[in-house]
């Protein structure tokens, strides 16, 4: 793969520019997930200032889960961060699919919703978000879907750049074919720090290089999350442990790079007491504050 630093700078790429956020710039968040509502539900205010769900786990879902839903987002905003539209796939949209989304959005009032930059379908759910071919074709393809949605919810939505292991037949780079889509569908960009940093790990490039070659006005959101150190150059995105410094580090110097966005602290498995998620939440407060004080020091 080639180096991100050989890629041509694109829409204002390196300057920083603020887009309209969804959602408070210096805004926490932490994934509602069922092993948590409890914790969620008893958490202190001022921990978290929204979650996020994968809507596709909770449409439909009734009783003491649903109950548990419908109260925490009467209390926090309630971001949705999509699993299932495959938008490279090359079976159709899942219009219908797309629908229960959209009435699930509306009436929680969700101010983001995102979905991954790859594909998960062939005529039946793979279970897996695979890599989209880094080909012209691809773009076309991948952007034309995200339009379609963007123009079937009536909203904006944000892709998120994925973690991949293999890249198919590649014609560019990760980050001129993440541009590219982000171009021609004109949407935004939720930004995985951890996915950045496994990817450059995993295929030799510079993470750093490849955040500051980003359009910083699409970026809308930020994740970061634990990873396996399966090797010294195979790091594989699990969700299921904490943030390692390298990551944090690589999260203030985006911060640094572009100021800073809603950061959502991923975590799906592995579930910890939530005094360590709190120490992770409060992490990314303190990096958050600490570019507030340099920029008013």
């Amino acid at each position: 793969m080639a180096k991100a630093s050989a890629v041509p700078s694109t829409d204002a790429a390196a300057s920083v520019v603020s887009p309209r956020l969804p959602l408070p710039a210096a805004a926490v968040g932490l994934g509602l997930r069922r092993a948590l509502l409890q914790d969620l539900h008893d958490a202190p205010a001022g921990d978290f200032d929204f979650l996020e769900c994968a809507p596709e786990n909770w449409i439909n879902v009734g009783g003491p889960a649903g109950d548990a839903l419908d109260e925490l987002a009467r209390r926090h905003p309630l971001s949705c961060h999509g699993l299932s539209l495959s938008l490279g796939g090359s079976a159709p949209l899942d219009t219908q699919l797309l629908q229960q989304v959209g009435r699930f959005l509306e009436r929680y009032r969700v101010p983001l919703y995102s979905e991954h930059l790859s594909y998960c379908s062939d005529e039946g759910q793979l279970y897996d978000l695979l890599p989209i071919p880094f080909t012209d074709e691809a773009v076309r393809h991948t952007a034309a879907r995200i339009a379609r949605v963007q123009d079937l919810l009536g909203r904006r939505i944000a892709v998120e750049n994925v973690s991949y292991y293999l890249a198919p037949q590649p014609a560019m780079d990760e980050l001129a074919f993440t541009n590219a889509v982000l171009a021609e569908a004109d949407c935004d960009l939720l930004l995985d720090v951890n996915n950045v940093y496994v990817n450059a790990c995993n295929h030799g490039y510079d993470a750093d290089a490849f955040i500051a070659r980003l359009p910083a006005q699409r970026i809308v959101c930020l994740h970061v999350a634990g990873h396996l150190d399966e090797a010294p150059d195979l790091k594989i995105d699990t969700h299921g442990s904490p943030v390692i410094d390298p990551v944090w580090a690589l999260l203030e110097r985006s911060y640094d790079r572009f100021g800073p966005r809603p950061t959502l602290l991923e975590r799906d498995f592995n579930f910890p007491p939530y005094a360590e998620l709190q120490g992770e939440l409060r992490t990314i407060r303190r990096l958050q504050g600490a570019l507030r004080e340099a920029a008013h020091g």
